[in-house]
């Protein structure tokens, strides 16, 4: 696998990643094997998404297209988040962020506060955070995509396991939650993901990127 590439950043980017740190502290997160070892006795389904999901999607189609990475997203489904505070117990502590409102998850408030929210994880506050959760709603234990509400699925149909047994989210629906935001590293990950590709997912995704985003500039690319 080549170097990694250092991480395109806008100024707005980085000024908006500064704000964020300097209100809830620093990450050093995880990579993906990281978080298997996290997850190592956890009975429910867990997956990587975002940035690592792309980066393992090239590697297993190709040379590889690796590139430094903030942090890392995993995703389980918010039916789970029970099994996720008994799984870390007291080792590690487990934060809800919903629209900027940061609330830990103890007993006293042993819910989510929105379904579409995230879990932060750190050791204890003296830590770093090592990982970024956004919860997946369900519907009776399905995946549900969070931009097209109608799009309800097994899980093993949106996801994919590479050789080392880590699951991945396919790479058509990361880069429809990529378009959203447009940033320089989401249309990398695009320009490196889409030629390996199949005909299938280039037609779903182009599909729903027209459909959420119409005009958005990423249509030109996928051709």
């Amino acid at each position: 696998m080549s170097e990694r590439e250092p991480l395109l950043r806008s100024e707005a980017e980085e000024a908006e990643d500064h704000y964020w740190e300097r209100l809830f502290g620093v990450y050093d997160c995880f990579d993906p094997a990281g978080m298997a070892e996290f997850f190592e006795g956890f009975e429910r389904p867990w997956w990587v998404v975002g940035g690592w999901a792309i980066e393992a999607f090239t590697i297993e189609h190709s040379t590889g297209a690796a590139r430094e990475h903030e942090d890392i997203d995993v995703s389980i489904l918010v039916c789970d988040v029970p099994a996720l505070r008994a799984h870390v117990g007291e080792s590690w502590q487990l934060w809800n962020i919903s629209n900027g409102a940061l609330r830990p998850l103890i007993d006293h408030w042993p819910d989510v506060q929105h379904p579409e929210s995230q879990i932060w994880a750190r050791r204890d506050a003296t830590s770093p955070w090592v990982f970024d959760m956004p919860l997946t709603p369900d519907q009776d234990g399905l995946w549900t995509n969070k931009r097209l509400p109608d799009h309800v699925a097994p899980l093993e149909e949106v996801t994919w396991v590479a050789d080392n047994g880590i699951r991945y989210l396919n790479p058509e629906i990361v880069l429809m939650y990529k378009a959203r935001l447009g940033r320089l590293k989401d249309t990398r990950d695009l320009d490196r993901a889409w030629p390996l590709m199949d005909d299938r997912a280039r037609a779903w995704l182009r599909e729903k990127v027209a459909l959420l985003h119409p005009g958005h500039s990423w249509l030109e690319r996928m051709v």
